[in-house]
């Protein structure tokens, strides 16, 4: 393999090493680019750049693959739960039965919050969208939760144990239901839906099914390389900004709707399709048009340049889900017509517009009973274990700031005339 690269520039020859990653990608090292020649490179939404080494996950878009820590998704998915996938998220290796018992308890050790983040959420706007409270009250958590310099391990726990308790405290306010308190006798995931919709008055009845399908959907959240909000904490941890402020600040570039907010958009999509009268073929054919500013949601991806992997399953979860549950419902059934006539149409095929994560994660939470502003919420949940990996990667490899540079288009040099 080529370890150099030489690059003519106005007639002068440079040398930049090639730095190589485990699956044999290629990345020329132009970190000496500008001090050698002045010149620098411009990648607009950084679709050609990389900015870390990380041994956390990967894709491979071409074949439609994605690995956490070397393991494929399809078995992580069959063989392990969201929190043994969250160790070796953070860890690098799958825990065996000792070190996973010992991360679950030390969570229900930390499952419980101050009692002035309550009094502080009583106080926020009824109308605040969902996912600005959670980027707020995570930011607050700083407050209350006290460390041994940022080298406790124990952060990362405190950080999976409390923010399921501010989601479920953010949804029963929405609803208008009393705090729904952590059981320590349940599971993580059974316990995340057991905050979100117990009632004061019943017990709560547990439904594996749907704790199973969370769990899963959890998992497929987890991480997902340099997307927009992994890289905006990394760029936090750069700065050596707190681990509470970097995920405050992942939550909301997940909020996006080109970002984490795709799900919800998609699930508006679909019923405002259904709402018209159904018609499938009309529009395809207004996302083929170019002039026509209709955007079919949950389709294509930067990356995969074939399935989404995590889509593949994501909709198996959701047919399994709703058979289960006996549940009829148009939007599932429109989704999968939907996607079997655009994958039929050559503009889809050509273009490689599969169906991605979005187009069945939203079915899922709307079938668990979540509303729509509250999907990028679930969301953010899965994504957790991801965020909280690269901010302690990026610690641990001493990074420097991210700092990227522009290309200034501005006036030129002028003076102030008063007139």
């Amino acid at each position: 393999m080529c370890s150099v690269v030489f690059l003519d520039i106005n007639g002068c020859h440079y040398k930049f090493p090639v730095v190589y990653g485990t699956f044999y990608e290629k990345a020329i090292n132009i970190s000496q680019l500008r001090e050698n020649t002045g010149i620098m490179t411009f990648d607009p939404g950084l679709k050609n750049t990389g900015i870390a080494k990380s041994s956390i996950s990967f894709i491979d878009g071409e074949k439609g693959e994605l690995l956490y820590r070397g393991y494929p998704i399809e078995q992580i998915i069959n063989k392990c739960s969201f929190i043994e996938t969250s160790y070796l998220i953070l860890n690098g290796e799958l825990p065996n039965t000792a070190q996973l018992k010992c991360f679950s308890e030390k969570i229900k050790k930390f499952n419980h919050i101050n009692k002035e983040i309550y009094q502080i959420l009583d106080k926020v706007p009824d109308n605040y969208h969902p996912m600005g409270v959670l980027s707020f009250l995570t930011y607050v958590l700083t407050s209350f939760t006290n460390f041994i310099q940022e080298k406790d391990e124990d952060m990362y726990l405190h950080l999976l144990a409390k923010l399921p308790i501010l989601a479920s405290l953010i949804y029963r306010k929405k609803v208008g239901l009393p705090p729904s308190y952590a059981d320590k006798n349940m599971d993580y995931t059974s316990n995340l839906l057991k905050m979100f919709f117990s009632k004061s008055n019943k017990s709560y009845q547990h439904n594996p099914i749907i704790t199973d399908t969370l769990d899963k959907l959890l998992i497929l959240h987890a991480d997902h390389e340099q997307n927009c909000s992994t890289t905006t904490v990394r760029l936090l941890g750069s700065a050596h900004s707190g681990l509470f402020s970097s995920i405050s600040a992942g939550i909301s570039a997940l909020w996006g709707k080109l970002h984490g907010g795709a799900n919800q958009a998609v699930i508006e999509m679909l019923e405002n399709i259904v709402i018209s009268g159904g018609n499938i073929k009309k529009w395809i054919e207004k996302a083929k048009n170019k002039k026509d500013p209709f955007r079919l949601m949950g389709f294509g991806h930067r990356i995969y340049k074939n399935f989404d992997p995590r889509a593949k399953i994501a909709k198996k979860i959701a047919e399994n889900l709703i058979q289960e549950l006996r549940i009829v419902d148009p939007i599932l059934e429109l989704a999968k017509n939907l996607e079997e006539k655009a994958l039929q149409d050559p503009y889809f095929v050509e273009k490689k517009l599969y169906p991605n994560i979005d187009f069945y994660s939203g079915i899922i939470y709307q079938a668990i009973g979540i509303p729509k502003d509250m999907f990028t919420v679930m969301f953010s949940l899965g994504r957790l274990p991801g965020w909280m990996a690269h901010w302690k990667e990026i610690k641990l490899n001493r990074d420097p700031i991210g700092r990227p540079r522009q290309i200034y288009i501005g006036y030129k040099k002028r003076n102030i005339i008063h007139k």
